[in-house]
């Protein structure tokens, strides 16, 4: 009975560690609200049992509850894969429940903690163009780790060097620092392989177990083209990171590469998955489209969408600029 539904229970469900949680059922900010959504649909095909306290969120009775449940437990079950993301358990409860009144389609997100009907985006799924003006080269990187993440427009990646445009590059001391270290790994002398690695990550390099294998990998940091996300320290600064962090999070990344900054990033556009990212960030509310650096008009028909939408950042109604912000700490302001 309901298998969809069991798996993602079992996965998921895991009580929260702290008070620091989202929605009724306290999930954490990692899940928002769709493991316990999976929870109640689970129990209701055991018991038909609607979960309690879900009448101080909606309109309609308590008959009309355990209709909404039936069919999202249908849905839910039907649907392949089945929900993972707040996104995707949010566009469910809204489909299904279409014909319902919107009270209590809002009520029933806002139980679970899930983005309300206003909030969703829908992105373009788009192929990485292969060729653009400007562009000087392409990457293809291994899965990127959280911690790579450094705020809502700066990532750190690598990339094989076992590509083609690496393999020619790689300097011939970080060569033989990778053999001896594997060398001395085989060997159980850890201390000596620690330090070849240290002297490989001081080139620029690093070398990575990629299911179970190691790979010797070229250090990218990569500036997203063309938007300018919150700093840390600035309202909504640790929510753009959360949001990039969620997007690239173990996953393999292709980089369009057209410049590089002041700091030596990449200045590049990123595609995960099919989704272009600065799209998913302007459109989240997220990060302002960078005029003074880029033109392209899409990002600033995206960045709109997001302000006439008051998402994220726009929700305030004169959220600072990053640039003048950074620009008023130089300067001492």
């Amino acid at each position: 009975m309901g298998n969809a539904l069991r798996f993602l229970y079992g996965k998921c469900c895991q009580p929260a560690a702290d008070s620091d949680s989202i929605g009724h059922h306290g999930v954490t900010a990692d899940n928002v609200g769709v493991s316990a959504l999976a929870q109640d649909l689970y129990n209701f095909e055991i018991t038909n049992q609607v979960p309690q306290g879900l009448g101080k969120h909606v309109v309609s009775s308590r008959k009309a509850q355990i209709n909404w449940y039936k069919k999202l437990s249908d849905a839910w079950r039907e649907t392949k894969p089945p929900p993972k993301s707040p996104e995707e358990a949010s566009r469910l409860v809204i489909l299904t429940l279409k014909r319902h009144q919107k009270a209590d389609v809002e009520g029933l997100l806002a139980f679970y903690g899930l983005p309300s009907p206003h909030s969703l985006v829908e992105l373009t799924t788009v192929t990485p163009p292969s060729h653009q003006q400007g562009l000087k080269f392409e990457l293809n990187t291994l899965p990127v780790d959280a911690k790579a993440v450094a705020d809502g427009d700066t990532v750190t990646v690598y990339v094989s060097t076992n590509e083609a445009r690496e393999s020619s590059c790689v300097p011939r001391e970080v060569q033989a620092a990778a053999v001896q270290r594997a060398k001395a790994r085989s060997q159980r002398n850890y201390d000596k392989a620690d330090e070849l690695h240290r002297q490989i990550i001081d080139s620029g390099y690093r070398v990575l177990n990629i299911q179970n294998e190691e790979t010797l990998a070229k250090k990218y940091r990569i500036r997203l083209r063309g938007i300018d996300a919150p700093e840390s320290k600035m309202p909504f600064g640790q929510t753009a990171k959360e949001e990039l962090t969620k997007i690239v999070q173990d996953k393999r990344l292709k980089v369009l590469v057209f410049d590089e900054d002041r700091y030596g990033r990449c200045v590049g556009d990123i595609y995960c998955n099919g989704i272009f990212v600065q799209e998913s960030m302007l459109k989240k509310g997220l990060a302002w489209h960078y005029k003074a650096y880029d033109r392209r008009p899409e990002l600033d028909k995206w960045e709109k969408e997001a302000r006439a939408k008051r998402i994220g950042l726009w929700a305030s109604s004169n959220p600072e600029m990053p640039w003048e912000w950074r620009k008023d700490r130089r300067e001492g302001r």
